[in-house]
């Protein structure tokens, strides 16, 4: 009987097969190195217990000669993409590194940049940078990151950082696309198969409809995809959103003095025919309360450390405390010397008080 190639079905069977054998042999891994070692060495050396148990489940299986215990499951067998003839020895340790390796390596070095690119230069960042930590891995790598990215300036850094978090999602999304293809194709489940062009021949034949399997898989690809690209588009909308908003919070920020100040003035006069309304006729019977309005006229940016949002003017109602002396409890007196404010403001840096006598 010809050997014809594997199904969909199939392909996942087996997959589901090997992750769960992989699974436990990575539990009884972490448990007896746990035993040893104690419970923090193997916090710190979990994931490099895993990708050895992986690395040991196909050198036993895969780079033996021999199938996994997933492919012998579901009788399959791996071929090169000739597919008349076994895969060479050097593919099949391609294949093993691309698919437990490969990931580790490039899932730590993404991790050890985005620290190191969140890193200010501070006192207290470079002591606790400087610091020895116990030897992993990434020791010898990390020294080498860290000198790449101190020779970036801030605004390299802030424009690294976004590429950094680009690259994690664009991994996700590259498997998210290689498994709809997958589905339309039914060849290449994983991505490490696919970049090593190894395949799956069907040792035994099916009673069921080949063909209509297929198709079912090949609709469910084609859906995947349409949800994969209207997931896309709903983040980079989001994401011009978001551009759009730090765009126009920047312009705010960047007014002119001039601008700010007759916005204050116009909030001014608002606040003014408010207070009037409740029956407040005379200048007198009131000193309107407004929130750092003296540090917005005098052109400042911020007030004791806080952000001043010039288009924001908050009334604050308050009696004026006169002491037995006849000495006012306002600290000092600022007269405003722009115009349309001709009176002198009352101002204990943060607002101004209403006299309700």
């Amino acid at each position: 009987m010809p050997l014809v190639p594997a199904n969909q079905p199939q392909l996942i069977r087996s997959a589901q097969k090997d992750e769960y054998y992989q699974t436990s042999l990575r539990n009884n891994a972490n448990e007896a190195f746990q035993t040893l070692a104690g419970s923090r060495r193997w916090l710190q050396w979990r994931k490099e217990v895993e990708v050895l148990s992986d690395l040991a489940y196909y050198a036993l299986t895969t780079l033996s000669g021999y199938q996994t215990l997933g492919e012998e499951y579901v009788s399959i067998i791996q071929v090169d993409p000739t597919r008349r003839r076994i895969p060479s020895r050097t593919r099949r340790l391609a294949l093993v590194l691309l698919h437990t390796f490969v990931p580790y390596v490039l899932d730590k070095l993404l991790v050890c940049i985005e620290r190191e690119l969140e890193l200010e230069d501070s006192d207290s960042q470079n002591a606790q940078r400087d610091t020895v930590l116990p030897w992993s891995p990434m020791s010898y790598v990390k020294p080498w990151i860290q000198r790449a990215v101190r020779m970036l300036n801030s605004q390299q850094r802030k424009s690294l950082k976004p590429v950094v978090f680009t690259v994690q999602q664009g991994i996700t999304i590259l498997h998210r696309v290689n498994v709809a293809l997958f589905y339309i194709s039914g060849a290449f489940y994983h991505l490490a198969k696919r970049t090593s062009g190894i395949r799956y021949l069907r040792v035994q034949g099916m009673a069921v409809d080949d063909k209509g399997i297929r198709t079912s898989y090949r609709l469910l690809g084609c859906v995947s995809l349409l949800q994969l690209a209207i997931t896309l588009a709903l983040q980079f909308n989001s994401l011009r959103q978001r551009q759009r908003a730090r765009q126009e919070w920047t312009q705010h920020r960047n007014l002119p003095s001039s601008e700010s100040r007759e916005q204050v003035e116009e909030n001014l006069q608002r606040w003014r025919f408010a207070l009037e309304r409740r029956g407040m006729k005379s200048e007198g019977d009131f000193i309107l309360s407004i929130i750092s309005l003296y540090s917005v006229l005098r052109g400042e940016e911020t007030l004791h450390n806080n952000p001043l949002w010039p288009s924001v003017l908050l009334g604050v109602y308050h009696r004026v405390v006169q002491h037995q002396d006849g000495v006012s409890a306002v600290p000092r007196e600022i007269s405003a010397s722009s115009p349309g404010f001709s009176e002198k403001l009352q101002i204990d840096d943060l607002i101004f008080h209403h006299n309700m006598n």
